[in-house]
């Protein structure tokens, strides 16, 4: 049941499909000798992920001896989630802050197509690790945030901001394809 999104999460971490079912398996066997000692404090679901996430961790420095400690934690990056250019000016007295020209729906059609499916997919693989993480587990897993912040060791307003500026990443990538 959790085999497909272990994999998604621990690929995350380590550089290769193979490591990332290296990583799957350990983390079940670390599961099954660990069982006994699952406290209930987390859900089962959060508690083996939190498994995998140590894992691959711990897999990632090994295969990569010089990769720094920063690279584990979340992104700190300060970026605009959306060009500034695309809401009015705050000096404006009519709507400061307010888009500039607001989002058009798009094409339901289009979206549906499998080709649009792949353009997710490239746009989702192209962000930074722990965005990746979060938007994948939220959106295509369906996680609550709570769980996501339990499993990757997140703050509440870190996870929002990840998922946030992972969105606006994915939604400006399908705006360029639908365009």
């Amino acid at each position: 049941m959790y085999n497909s999104s272990l994999l998604r999460v621990a690929r995350i971490y380590v550089p290769t499909q193979t490591l990332a079912e290296e990583v799957v398996a350990e983390t079940w066997l670390a599961v099954l000798e660990g069982i006994d000692r699952f406290e209930g404090r987390s859900t089962l679901k959060t508690w083996i992920f939190r498994i995998l996430a140590n894992r691959a961790k711990t897999r990632a420095v090994r295969e990569r001896r010089t990769l720094p400690l920063s690279a584990f934690e979340p992104e700190r990056i300060q970026e605009p989630a959306l060009a500034a250019d695309r809401f009015r000016d705050w000096d404006d007295p009519r709507w400061p802050g307010h888009w500039a020209v607001p989002p058009t729906p798009w094409p339901e059609d289009r979206l549906l197509a499998g080709e649009t499916r792949d353009k997710l997919a490239e746009a989702i693989d192209a962000l930074p690790g722990t965005q990746r993480a979060v938007i994948s587990l939220r959106d295509i897993e369906g996680w609550s945030a709570e769980e996501v912040c339990n499993a990757l060791g997140l703050t509440e307003t870190n996870q929002r901001v990840l998922l946030h500026r992972a969105r606006a990443k994915v939604r400006k990538a399908l705006e360029d394809y639908v365009k």
